[in-house]
């Protein structure tokens, strides 16, 4: 599948975009969406509503007749993804997965719940009319959201049946019904992907093309040549060592615009929202698997945050952004330039192992 980041000169920084083809299950009613947001750090199709010329049935909440199911799915900025549950064919490049659940953004969709903040509203705030996610597990949820005769898991604070009214309540859902990774759905090439995207200068360019690969060792064009594998723990985290704290929750994240990780050395801009150092600064951290096996040093620069998103600039990709953390390291989407970063789905055996697990 083409990767453009800079979604065409038309996104944000580092924002990579695919386009993905949904119909309505079983026909040939059919609309490829464009600029949606390439995330290996969530996982399942998400659409604004308001993106679609099309209408995919919604889900029933098979326990209530009259209910359906919708979703609020929250990020690490603060932000949440709000609206019902739907089912899709996708296709992926030339694949297609079947009856896909999937989500449909909409933030006027009955009532959310409270906990349920900072609500995105529409493709033209947001800068994207939906996300992939393509992380390392089937599932946004999991065990944690379906029914366990030994665990309330109803108050999962993700999934909830609304009445025709619009009063929405938390409810388990099975694994089968909820929003899915549709890659994992693929009928062979669904045990991982490979994001392939080229090196990019200090400083940044207007625009970085690459490709998202289905399937790891399942074809002529996705044999892996020997990477470092990290292994992941089951919160999809391994281990990053970096100026003197050892970081266990440590991913890699294409859906996060800059490298962010905690630092008392470089200086950060002055609202704190990324580094700002007087000058480039070469930086070392040692990523290592969740169960101790792969290690690589990785090198990587930080630039000066307010000039490389100054409005007079015109490039969209840059190596180098970087932004404060608190105790965790975001491997973010500056990791990927002049890399071909595995990422490998969790239960699913590949030539590098069984996932979950990074590998690049």
């Amino acid at each position: 599948m083409p990767v453009s980041v800079g979604c065409g000169g038309q996104g944000y920084a580092n924002e990579p975009c695919v386009s993905v083809t949904i119909c309505m299950p079983g026909t040939g009613t059919c609309q490829t969406v464009n600029n949606i947001l390439l995330d290996t750090g969530s996982f399942g199709l998400r659409l604004f509503s308001g993106s679609l010329t099309i209408s995919p049935p919604t889900v029933a909440d098979p326990n209530t007749a009259g209910n359906t199911l919708a979703e609020c799915v929250s990020y690490g900025d603060g932000s949440s993804d709000w609206g019902p549950m739907a089912t899709a064919d996708v296709t992926l490049g030339a694949e297609t997965a079947s009856s896909v659940p999937i989500q449909l953004i909409n933030s006027a969709y009955g009532t959310p719940p409270a906990s349920c903040t900072d609500l995105d509203t529409s493709a033209s705030v947001n800068g994207f009319n939906g996300i992939l996610g393509v992380g390392l597990f089937p599932q946004d949820c999991g065990d944690g959201c379906a029914p366990d005769p030994n665990v309330d898991n109803s108050t999962n604070g993700i999934y909830y049946t609304c009445t025709g009214s619009g009063v929405c309540t938390g409810v388990t859902v099975t694994t089968a019904m909820q929003v899915t990774n549709p890659v994992t759905m693929l009928t062979t090439d669904n045990n991982g992907v490979i994001l392939e995207l080229p090196s990019v200068a200090i400083g940044g360019v207007t625009l970085a093309t690459g490709s998202l690969v289905l399937g790891i060792g399942t074809e002529s064009n996705n044999q892996p040549l020997s990477p470092t594998v990290l292994p992941a723990d089951d919160y999809g985290n391994f281990i990053t060592a970096f100026g003197g704290q050892s970081m266990s929750t440590s991913f890699i994240d294409s859906g996060s615009e800059a490298l962010m990780f905690p630092s008392t050395t470089v200086t950060a801009c002055g609202d704190s929202s990324f580094f700002c150092p007087a000058n480039e600064t070469v930086l070392s951290a040692t990523q290592r698997g969740a169960n101790g096996t792969g290690s690589a040093t990785v090198v990587f620069s930080v630039g000066n945050g307010d000039s490389l998103l100054a409005q007079s600039n015109p490039n969209l990709v840059f190596s180098d952004l970087a932004a404060p953390s608190t105790n965790y390291f975001d491997w973010g989407l500056p990791f990927f330039l002049g890399r071909d970063v595995y990422v490998g789905f969790y239960g699913q055996a590949s030539t590098l192992g069984t996932g979950p697990l990074w590998a690049f």
